[in-house]
């Protein structure tokens, strides 16, 4: 068990020091040690749960160290949050185990005396782990500490949902995502892919909403399964699969996406036009071009061009060619938090307010590349009016071209549908929060 809490201290101290992404470092940490699956899955569950409820740890840890957090050994600080994690959410691991084990790694890597502070902190935890940790009688403080999210970010939901659906967005936040994939069309049917993951001792589901997706609740590495590497499936959240499915899409129509990494819609775009026609994906960086042409290849796509381009700027040449246009903005990534739990950690309101200037920019270039008639589609990964709902009240305001299409997936309990036509996602355990608005150029 130590070499996997030992990870489990590297990759927290990567991320939350060293601002590494947390999919991508845990991923690769384990696929350089020999774990067995039990083990990776612990070590995943941990991390995640970790960056989950940091902010409830740290208020907790705060009432057991007299001195500043931010004075702590950070490594030997996320052992402590880990074993808080352990301890407080998860019943799987003897609380004595659980404190043993931080002993033990700390006090090879940092030395006795640290250990016995270490020591002292948990077990003081574990006779007082009972108590109220929050003190302050607000509410949202009381609901930061409870769903673990920053005070600002609570007050953000609260002031544009209300309480009760900020409740149901948090706790959606925090479910345990499932992993879903969709059935590339172009190679098999959906039945098929269906029932061989399922004699392959996968535990799935079909999709929660759309009719190419399967849901894995239980299973091995999809990425390192053969009909991931084969092609026949695309690992991809079910609410952006909505984003193409929304874009009526025919054969042979010229589509742009202007801001295509990762590539999950992108190729997904490509799929629904069989081969026809022509999508035109671009992006600012060329190494996540070649990341998106590497799964094109895989997905046997043969209707994909790639370009660097940034979608900030203008370009004359694209005026009016695209049958649709897809901006799949930057954003916050509010909606996503139960995928990269440090968004939590990681963003400020500043950086909410200096992102939707970038927003506006790839709007307006972007409504100039739709023909008369065709449809600009405007999705975010996030939940913040001002990147959404604001922002195509602001684009209707400033060009009279466009009129809102609404947009129809059937009758869920986390889809919202604004009298205006836009949707808002609430994230579940099978869908991430999103904002889709599809645009229609009517002269």
């Amino acid at each position: 068990m130590n070499k996997s809490r030992e990870i489990v201290a590297k990759v927290l101290t990567g991320v939350l020091r060293d601002k590494s992404y947390s999919n991508i470092l845990l991923s690769n940490s384990l696929d350089d040690s020999n774990l067995e699956a039990k083990d990776r899955a612990l070590v995943t569950e941990i991390v995640y749960g970790t960056l989950k409820y940091k902010y409830t740890i740290d208020k907790i840890l705060s009432n057991f160290i007299r001195k500043d957090l931010k004075s702590i050994d950070i490594y030997v600080l996320n052992i402590l949050r880990s074993s808080i994690y352990q301890m407080r959410y998860l019943d799987k691991i003897p609380e004595f185990a659980a404190v043993n084990e931080a002993v033990q790694i700390v006090k090879k890597k940092k030395g006795v005396g640290v250990s016995k502070f270490v020591n002292a902190v948990l077990r003081n935890y574990i006779r007082s782990k009972n108590v109220n940790f929050e003190k302050d009688d607000d509410e949202i403080h009381k609901l930061s500490f409870q769903y673990s999210f920053e005070p600002w970010m609570v007050e953000l939901f609260v002031k544009q949902y209300g309480i009760e659906m900020a409740i149901s967005i948090m706790e959606g936040l925090n479910e345990v995502a499932y992993i879903s994939v969709r059935v590339n069309l172009l190679k098999e049917n959906y039945d098929n892919i269906f029932n061989i993951l399922l004699e392959g001792n996968f535990n799935i589901e079909k999709g929660y909403i759309n009719k190419e997706a399967i849901n894995i609740i239980k299973g091995g590495n999809i990425e390192q399964n053969n009909l991931f590497k084969d092609g026949f499936i695309t690992v991809q959240d079910e609410s952006a699969m909505l984003v193409a499915s929304s874009m009526e899409i025919s054969n042979n129509m010229t589509i742009l996406d202007l801001c295509s990494a990762p590539g999950g819609k992108t190729t997904h775009i490509c799929e629904i036009l069989n081969n026809t026609g022509e999508v035109k994906a671009f992006d600012l960086h060329a190494n996540k071009l070649r990341l998106i042409k590497k799964s094109a290849e895989r997905l046997g796509i043969k209707n994909l061009i790639c370009s660097e381009m940034d979608a900030r700027k203008y370009d004359d040449k694209y005026k009016k060619i695209a049958h649709r246009v897809l901006i799949d903005v930057p954003c916050s990534g509010l909606g996503i938090i139960k995928k990269k739990p440090e968004i939590k950690w990681n963003k400020s309101i500043k950086d909410l307010k200096n992102i939707v200037k970038t927003q506006r920019s790839i709007m307006m270039n972007a409504a100039e590349y739709v023909k008369y008639g065709g449809y600009l589609i405007y999705s975010t990964c996030t939940l913040n009016s001002e990147e959404n709902e604001k922002n195509i009240q602001w684009f209707l305001d400033n060009n009279l071209k466009y009129k809102v299409e609404p947009l129809y997936f059937g009758n869920y309990d986390n889809i919202i549908y604004s009298k205006e036509g836009w949707v808002t996602i609430i994230p579940n355990k099978y869908m991430d929060g999103f904002f889709i608005c599809k645009l229609k150029k009517i002269h």
